[in-house]
């Protein structure tokens, strides 16, 4: 890491940076140049499970702590400057008091040893989990970036989470709410939030690639989501999609957690794995429409999901849930209350293409780059 001792020290607790590309990534790197940031990754907030997932983590993250700091970004890139990557040692459990303290105090041993120079340290997380962080001297502000409502999301242990996010929204000095259900959802809780929608890298969406996966075959339509596979996809618009088809084939792709077993062995159903982020507009220049069949629950509507704004800048007839992210995009994609009403749109959709009323809405989206969302990011941030 190169650094410079006049830029001001952000320290930010989040996913494994160069894992997958989360908002606060996308925010964090656009503002590299101006800023000395120290990334702590940190373990999730899944109670472990032991199977092939937590398997596969659970060595991914002892090799990131036996090789060192080394950031892998999303295109391959293991370099940039002023980014050091940190990989503390931490308990998998925040189920008890007990649990909460010891992963305190594993973090905070990281955290003092950077705050030992006394150089002025504004501190973001994207986690309630660092809570317990908070009266460490030395710090001038803390921000909660909120991106997603964990008293709802699947898998986790809710009661202690959400304690840890009161404590957090209690003492921290900001906050942001990647949504406005979000926000709305923290205005309950007694903490004001500053609205922060995603953004979207429109230049990298906008490539027609050679076939990054094996096709289909031929010109048999494919129907692309991307993303984790978990219980917020709804099992019935799938299945009807898959029983309307008169010829296709439904690619997801992205890793699997708790994947509804209801869709395993699926005919027409195509689970193609994990793909390096730096593949998938080569993936989606396959696609004939890219479909979000997400459940209609508290989690997805308090979501504001990345591939949303992703998926129209490929240019794309995009389907989707209607869920409160969606409706404000209702001028530049189709939108599904019903499972009938999804497959009957994903199908005509694969006949006539994107209309160009919508293309011509999308436009819109030159407005939304990551770029100007992390300026407004940034003038959050220092404001406390």
């Amino acid at each position: 890491m190169k650094t410079n001792d006049t830029k001001e020290r952000w320290i930010v607790f989040s996913d494994d940076w160069g894992r997958h590309p989360s908002s606060c990534q996308h925010l964090i790197r656009e503002l590299l140049p101006h800023y000395e940031v120290i990334w702590i990754n940190t373990i999730g907030m899944r109670a472990p499970k032991f199977d092939r997932y937590l398997l596969t983590r659970g060595l991914s993250k002892l090799l990131s702590v036996l090789i060192g700091n080394k950031a892998m970004t999303a295109d391959g890139d293991t370099r940039l400057d002023n980014l050091d990557v940190k990989n503390p040692v931490m308990w998998p459990w925040f189920r008890t008091r007990i649990d909460q303290k010891l992963n305190a105090w594993l973090l905070g041993r990281c955290l003092k040893r950077i705050l030992a120079d006394g150089k002025s340290t504004r501190v973001i997380t994207t986690i309630p989990i660092v809570a317990d962080l908070l009266p460490l001297a030395g710090i001038e502000s803390w921000t909660y970036y909120c991106v997603d409502d964990f008293s709802v999301w699947p898998g986790l242990d809710h009661q202690p989470i959400e304690q840890m996010e009161l404590r957090l929204l209690r003492h921290c000095s900001n906050v942001v709410a990647a949504s406005e259900v979000l926000r709305e959802r923290l205005h309950r809780i007694g903490r004001e939030a500053s609205l922060l929608n995603h953004g979207v890298h429109l230049d990298f969406w906008a490539v027609d690639g050679e076939p990054a996966v094996e096709s289909a075959s031929g010109d048999t339509p494919v129907f692309l989501f991307w993303g984790v596979i978990d219980p917020r996809i709804d099992v019935e618009f799938v299945q009807t999609l898959l029983a309307k088809m008169d010829q296709g084939v439904v690619w997801l792709a992205g890793p699997q957690q708790d994947m509804p077993p209801e869709l395993l062995g699926l005919p027409g159903l195509k689970c193609i794995g994990a793909q390096p982020f730096a593949r998938l507009p080569e993936i989606a220049a396959q696609a004939s429409v890219l479909i979000m069949p997400y459940v209609d629950e508290a989690v997805t509507r308090a979501m504001q999901p990345l591939k949303l704004k992703e998926y129209m800048a490929t240019g794309k007839p995009v389907v989707v849930r209607a869920l409160p992210a969606t409706q404000a995009w209702a001028d530049c994609v189709d939108i599904a209350y019903t499972a009938i009403e999804f497959a009957d749109l994903v199908c005509a959709r694969a006949l006539s293409g994107l209309p160009d009323q919508q293309g011509i809405a999308r436009q819109k989206l030159r407005d939304e780059s990551w770029c100007a969302k992390s300026k407004i990011f940034e003038k959050i941030v220092r404001a406390a």
